[in-house]
């Protein structure tokens, strides 16, 4: 039962990423219609699809204030009703700049839940299946990406307000992950830290596992040294390290390009003289290899570490980098040889980065600071998406595939160089655990 109960709380709370993935991706299906109907320059087309990345920025910036504040489970709910607003809003949104703030709120969400959601998971997971509850965010993300490419796909046409209907989708799973919000208990750790309410901490921890509920309420008590926290407290020395393994695993998250192969596959495709149908469908193959290894990475990352996937990732990232940076340089474009390569660099950053980055910073901050570090990691990443999605196609035409592509690959070679030398296993430790090893020098 207790089981069955910590399923149910994390799943719920993974529901915020497929949100997060099925906000991101829809607006592929749309966003041409909208143009049309508008008669919007190229300028302002791109401006209405970024307004969201905007909004994610912002809200995981300023995510871990409301979560430290008025906690993490207040916090999912009112990301919930974000992302339930800004579905209706979009959806009938009566001219672009009023589309625009709806899809602002939208990635106010989309930010937010990528603070709120792994971190809520690592604070109600037992040590040995935490990587595995926390990983099915990034799962949801994905196959949240998967469910909009298949919900514009049956819609079919977005003309005649078609477009509505793509964006108002997004209602329906927004409204369940609001009333299943509030059937999860609020986060122990929080609950003790931040508020001293242990009694109610004591009540969720012996569901989550009433042998080892006195033990972890005693380790969670001896860690509360400080009732400050925030971007201050982050930033005063102490937390220095986990500071800088945040910063860095986001930093090579995008650096890696995965941004500007999941954004702009047709176009990587269309530059190797692949037809618009064959690019299509090599996109959608890039969906379903992401989803698949994905779900490889969240079986594994409990059994073989953190540390281990990276790896993984890190050689797979390499190879295939280097081997699509070849193929511009050569214009060795027989066959389906750059989508191939593509297809593995997917599946090494579906079973390494994405599996392990959302895991790996919610687990290395300790409680006091687990918002603001959470932030940090989040912004870092929506900072640099943001960057990476904006340059992508003016350096593309300027430089060719190529030296970008080089460019991302010298890059993963030094991230096996950050995995090797600085990267912890942080592997069935408890948070706690963490905390001492992380902040203490134990």
């Amino acid at each position: 039962m207790q089981i069955n109960k910590l399923i149910f709380w994390s799943v719920t709370v993974a529901l915020g990423g497929f949100l997060f993935g099925f906000e991101t991706a829809v607006i592929s299906g749309a966003e041409q219609a909208i143009q049309r109907l508008w008669s919007l320059s190229d300028a302002m087309t791109g401006q209405m699809v970024a307004m969201a990345l905007y909004g994610t920025i912002v809200g995981a910036v300023f995510g871990g204030i409301p979560a430290d504040t008025i906690g993490r489970k207040r916090t999912l709910f009112w990301i919930a009703v974000l992302y339930t607003v800004s579905a209706i809003g979009s959806a009938l949104a009566p001219e672009i700049y009023s589309l625009m703030f709806f899809r602002f709120l939208g990635g106010l969400g989309v930010g937010a839940s990528s603070v709120a959601a792994p971190m809520y998971i690592s604070e109600i997971a037992p040590a040995d299946k935490r990587g595995r509850l926390a990983a099915l965010f990034q799962f949801n993300i994905v196959l949240g990406i998967l469910i909009a490419y298949l919900s514009n796909y049956l819609i079919g046409s977005a003309e005649n307000g078609g477009w509505r209907l793509m964006l108002g989708v997004l209602t329906v799973p927004s409204l369940l992950f609001l009333g299943l919000i509030l059937m999860v208990p609020e986060s122990p750790r929080w609950l003790i830290v931040k508020k001293g309410r242990v009694e109610e901490a004591r009540r969720t921890l012996e569901i989550i596992n009433p042998a080892t509920a006195e033990s972890s309420l005693a380790a969670i008590r001896a860690t509360d040294t400080t009732k400050r926290s925030g971007w201050s407290e982050l930033f005063s020395g102490r937390y220095h390290l986990p500071v800088i393994l945040a910063f860095f695993i986001a930093f090579f998250n995008q650096v890696s390009g995965i941004n500007a192969v999941i954004y702009y596959a047709p176009r990587i495709f269309n530059m190797t003289g692949m037809g618009n149908d064959s690019a299509l469908l090599s996109s959608a193959g890039i969906g379903l290899i992401n989803l698949v290894f994905t779900m490889l990475g969240v079986f594994l990352i409990d059994k073989m570490g953190r540390r281990f996937l990276m790896y993984v990732g890190s050689f797979g990232y390499i190879v295939s980098l280097s081997a699509v940076a070849y193929a511009f340089f050569t214009e060795a474009f027989g066959g389906f040889m750059v989508p191939m390569w593509l297809f593995v660099f997917i599946a090494a950053h579906a079973i390494g980065q994405g599996a392990v980055i959302w895991v790996f910073i919610s687990e290395i901050f300790p409680n006091e600071v687990r918002a603001a570090g959470q932030s940090l990691g989040s912004s870092t990443h929506w900072i640099l998406a943001a960057l990476i999605a904006s340059v992508f196609p003016s350096l593309a035409s300027t430089f060719g595939g190529g030296p970008i592509f080089a460019f991302f690959a010298a890059m993963m070679v030094l991230q096996l160089l950050f995995v090797w030398r600085m990267m912890p296993e942080t592997k069935g430790a408890s948070l706690e655990e963490l905390e001492q090893r992380m902040v203490m020098g134990h």
